[in-house]
Order: structure tokens, then sequence, then C-alpha cells
């Protein structure tokens, strides 16, 4: 994957206005208008208890994976939020992100943190 050509949306805030009208305008957008080729977001902190029990964040979660959108989340906050299940049986990618994330950073990937 071209590092130069990736950005990653750090989602760490549950606040569902912020992700309906910025990571989800955004992200679709990117991949819609070719802004960037690829585009994955990473659920992490409070998100994941948003994503995990709220249905229109999960169905717009659907749509961003349906659109070639990446979507990955921290599995220790998954497992503290006891919504592991719920994030792998929509697509999401549920892994422990540290590692990932580092990997992410030192290969000079773009970043939004959200």
């Amino acid at each position: 994957m071209d590092n130069m050509n990736i950005l990653h949306i750090l989602w760490i805030t549950d606040n569902k206005d912020t992700f309906f009208e910025m990571i989800t305008m955004y992200a679709c957008n990117s991949k819609r208008l070719n802004w960037w080729k690829n585009v994955n977001i990473i659920i992490w902190g409070a998100s994941v208890r948003l994503a995990g029990n709220d249905t229109q964040v999960q169905s717009e979660i659907l749509e961003m994976l349906n659109q070639g959108i990446t979507v990955e989340a921290c599995k220790d906050c998954c497992d503290n939020f006891v919504v592991t299940e719920k994030l792998k049986k929509l697509g999401v990618v549920v892994r422990y992100m540290g590692e990932p994330l580092t990997k992410y950073i030192k290969n000079n990937e773009k970043f939004l943190s959200i």
C-alpha cells in the first residue's frame, strides 16, 4: 500500500454529531472523489461504545465498508465496552491496535485524529 496515499482517521470521540458531520462525510468524500486512494478508520476509546451500541452509527459503518473504506477497532476497548462481537459482525477488523498504530506512524502515513 502506498503510504503517501492512505489516510487513517483515528476516531476517539463518542460525539455522534462529529461522527456523522465530519468523520463519515470526509471519509466517504475522500474515497468517492479520489482525494485519498485508501481511507482507514480506527475506532478507539469512547468511539467504540458508540459504534457498538448505536444502530445509526452501525448502518453508516456498513455503508463506509461497502464503499471500500477499511475500519479497524481496538480489541481491548471493544472487550471493555462488551461490543467485540457486534463490531466483528459488521465487518470491522477488531484487533489490538498499539502495534499497528505505531507501524502506521513510523511509516509516515497520514492521520486525522478526532
